[in-house]
């Protein structure tokens, strides 16, 4: 080919390119927590052009990484289950998930400790989680069986009703999947609460304690949510739960390495001041440096602070913003100079008294004096997480949303508390073996993420009608605004906020 005519076709293909892009239509998405950035990922793949605005310098919100004195932490969610939709977001950009993001199958997944010194595993797999449960509890293990079967039975007649459509648009209840559990509403138990389920189901306390505690998975009381969120265990033990390589930072650094790959754009530390509405129509997001222009928005800020914050002319849902919010969490994040045979990735050391201690969390707004306490150690499958020889412990408790509280005093005394039931049930002295410590409250993650109140699951599921109240994905007095992320339809957790990114996108036309 002479020289000119390479030339003139090179001008042609950089015209081609240029008009291809121009003609792209434009997404901006406020908020690069998991739900935004496979938001992100799926607008790209489906045409768009996708800018991601930060507030802070890093992404994942909740889902991000500190480290301090050589000791590595995850600082949010640490249980990960459905693992697919992950991979799922590798598949549509054309790639294989396995060339970028790994993870291992756990079994099994916790270790309980009771005050009495009960000491048992939760495996994968109902046959080995019935079987170790009826060896170590007073309970039989067809029973056991029984419970995980209907959990099972109960999982696949509400998942197409309220995890994978969008409850929010009429025409999704005439399908087939979706109008089988409605015909079946009766039968996933949204008349009962969790514990009322429970305790119909076992006799041993220890049984129905192991079971309540799903209830915190989206921040709610076992003894005021309905029984349908007994479907949560299912996820854990039948589907199974996993490690991803490098910790649970690795599905951010993951999904943010992809979405730039396939030419999303990032702007962190660039918070969104304001939504720019004009005639019930997004026009663009206004930050620092000016407004930009984009056809379509989609927030992955908290619904609640969406609203207040970014949208201040728009009408609100008071309705769903006066809803009561979920519980929030206290965690230290501690350098430990030893290493714990006795415990694995998952530990949970349990209260005496459950009842007591949702009834302190959601009644009396405060932090119960022998609270359950979840320690998360990485360093058991990431070495490099910690020294040789040490331990990272991700160690949490369940507390109230940030409704003024004094939190210094609070959190100080909820140490002690927690130190002295660490000593008592792993028969050590914790306290001399912490040399690094990093402290999160209600205030840190409301500052953090945008977290209204500091709650980190949204709106708590505390009546039966919770999954119904859940905001919507999509604005219905602004066109082409929508929603994504823990706060809206279907829910918190890793894999739900996957899934409302989905619901999301599959929205926009």
């Amino acid at each position: 080919m002479p020289a000119n005519a390479f030339a003139h076709l090179q001008m042609f293909l950089v015209f081609l390119t240029h008009m291809t892009t121009m003609n792209k239509r434009s997404c901006g998405i406020v908020g690069a927590g998991v739900s935004g950035l496979a938001a992100a990922i799926r607008m790209q793949t489906k045409g768009f052009k996708v800018t991601v605005f930060e507030a802070n310098n890093f992404a994942g919100g909740k889902l991000s990484s500190e480290s301090v004195k050589g000791y590595r932490f995850d600082m949010g969610p640490s249980v990960f289950t459905m693992p697919w939709y992950i991979d799922e977001l590798f598949a549509l950009s054309g790639k294989n998930p396995r060339d970028h993001f790994n993870y291992i199958h756990l079994d099994p997944v916790y270790r309980y400790f009771f005050e009495d010194g009960t000491v048992l595993d939760s495996y994968h797999g109902k046959k080995d989680y019935a079987r170790e449960m009826a060896k170590k509890l007073n309970e039989k293990e067809e029973d056991i069986l029984k419970y995980l079967n209907n959990t099972e039975e109960v999982y696949h007649l509400t998942a197409d009703v309220f995890l994978f459509n969008s409850l929010h648009k009429l025409k999704n209840f005439f399908r087939r999947p979706v109008l089988k559990g409605l015909l079946n509403f009766g039968k996933i138990g949204a008349f009962q609460t969790m514990n009322e389920a429970n305790e119909k189901a076992f006799n041993d306390k220890r049984m129905v304690q192991i079971f309540n505690r799903y209830s915190t998975y989206n921040g709610s009381s076992p003894y005021l949510a309905p029984a349908t969120l007994n479907v949560i265990p299912h996820l854990e033990i039948i589907e199974g739960a996993y490690y991803p390589e490098g910790g649970m930072v690795a599905i951010t650094d993951a999904l943010v390495k992809l979405a730039k790959d396939i030419g999303v754009e990032f702007k962190f530390s660039s918070p969104v001041k304001e939504i720019i509405i004009e005639n019930k129509k997004v026009r663009g997001l206004r930050t620092d440096s000016g407004i930009q222009n984009f056809d379509v928005v989609i927030s992955n800020m908290d619904v609640y602070n969406s609203y207040q914050k970014l949208l201040p002319d728009v009408k609100k849902p008071e309705r769903t913003l006066r809803q009561d919010k979920s519980s929030s969490a206290v965690i230290f994040y501690w350098g430990i100079k030893k290493e714990f045979k006795e415990l694995g990735l998952h530990n949970i050391l349990f209260s005496e008294n459950y009842r007591e201690e949702f009834d302190t969390i959601f009644s009396k707004k405060s932090i119960y004096n022998d609270p359950t306490i979840y320690i998360n150690i990485t360093s058991k499958h990431t070495p490099g997480d910690a020294p040789a020889g040490c331990e990272n412990w991700f160690t949490m408790i369940n507390v109230p949303n940030n409704s003024g509280q004094n939190w210094d005093a609070l959190v100080a005394e909820a140490r002690v508390n927690m130190i002295r039931k660490i000593n008592r049930l792993l028969k050590t002295n914790i306290e001399e073996y912490i040399e690094a410590e990093m402290i999160l409250d209600p205030r840190v993650v409301e500052s953090r993420t945008s977290s209204a109140f500091g709650a980190i699951y949204g709106n708590a599921s505390n009546n039966k009608f919770a999954a119904f109240l859940r905001h919507a994905n999509f604005s219905r007095e602004i066109k082409n605004l929508y929603f994504c992320g823990g706060s809206v339809h279907p829910g918190p957790s890793i894999p739900l906020c996957l899934l409302s990114a989905k619901i999301t996108t599959d929205l926009v036309h």
